[in-house]
């Protein structure tokens, strides 16, 4: 991966206006790249252009789910720098701008693809999240795999996750935790009204179908948790041809941020 990204040219800064701090971090940023001669573009996570080597987004782990959705389209890689809580995607801290960027100039990093999810011309690299459309009410969710049946669930809901979505709302619907690198995906009922439905992980080769009994008031996917449309009756969601690029640091691996971002396996007594 070194030598792959040692040419980087363009750079472009993906900033999240509505994020306190966001701004100032922007321009602080815009200033290191200037002290190395190197003039980025700028633009606001709701207006991104395509065009660019690498991309450093500044936000919490939705503003970097965005970037990532938009960018893997162009093969364009991204490093999160984060504003948010948790910032599971994000590789830097404010804090160590500095240190980060001079990394990636120095080509200290690798770049890791994560699988995808798509229905129709929506992809998502968390999860796409299928519920009912009736407010307060379960739904009556059939599952399909390859065309055949597999569950009919009352719940609240179905999750459809990445690998990279395990640690999302699949985890805390009770999800299994994948390694980004594993080629499968989880399909986690919300809230069962049956003891027998369990989460599910089937390789990223398989199609995935649901429908609902109630076709007339259909139901509600959401992309990424941040992208809401309805459907009547069935969709079909299963592996996109498209692949995050996620720029990570030399020293970064998963089971690290496991446990500095949520603590996997420490005691309470020492968190």
């Amino acid at each position: 991966w070194y030598f792959l990204y040692m040419n980087l040219k363009k750079y472009v800064i993906c900033f999240n206006n509505k994020i306190p701090h966001s701004v100032k971090v922007k321009d602080t940023l815009a200033e290191i790249l200037a002290s190395h001669n190197i003039e980025a573009q700028i633009f606001d996570i709701d207006n991104l252009k395509t065009g660019s080597d690498f991309a450093f987004v500044i936000g919490g782990d939705g503003t970097i789910l965005k970037a990532a959705r938009f960018f893997a389209k162009h093969s364009t890689p991204i490093f999160g720098i984060n504003l948010g809580r948790l910032g599971f995607l994000s590789q830097s801290p404010k804090e160590n701008l500095a240190k980060s960027v001079l990394k990636i100039l120095d080509g200290k990093f690798h770049v890791e693809e994560r699988i995808m999810l798509q229905s129709g011309e929506n992809i998502a690299l968390n999860d796409f999240v299928i519920k009912g459309n009736t407010l307060g009410r379960t739904a009556r969710l059939s599952l399909k795999i390859n065309g055949k049946p597999v569950c009919d669930y009352l719940a609240d809901g179905l999750i459809i996750s990445t690998p990279t979505g395990s640690t999302a709302y699949g985890l805390s619907a009770g999800g299994p935790v994948l390694s980004p690198n594993l080629g499968a995906f989880v399909v986690v009922p919300i809230c069962p009204h049956t003891l027998t439905a369990r989460p599910l992980v089937i390789p990223d080769n398989e199609l995935i179908s649901i429908s609902v009994n109630d076709c007339e008031n259909g139901f509600v996917v959401s992309t990424d948790g941040q992208s809401f449309y309805e459907c009547k009756c069935d969709i079909e969601i299963g592996k996109s041809d498209y692949k995050a690029k996620l720029a990570l640091l030399e020293d970064a691996d998963f089971y690290s941020v496991l446990r500095d971002k949520l603590h996997w396996g420490i005691s309470p007594a020492k968190i």
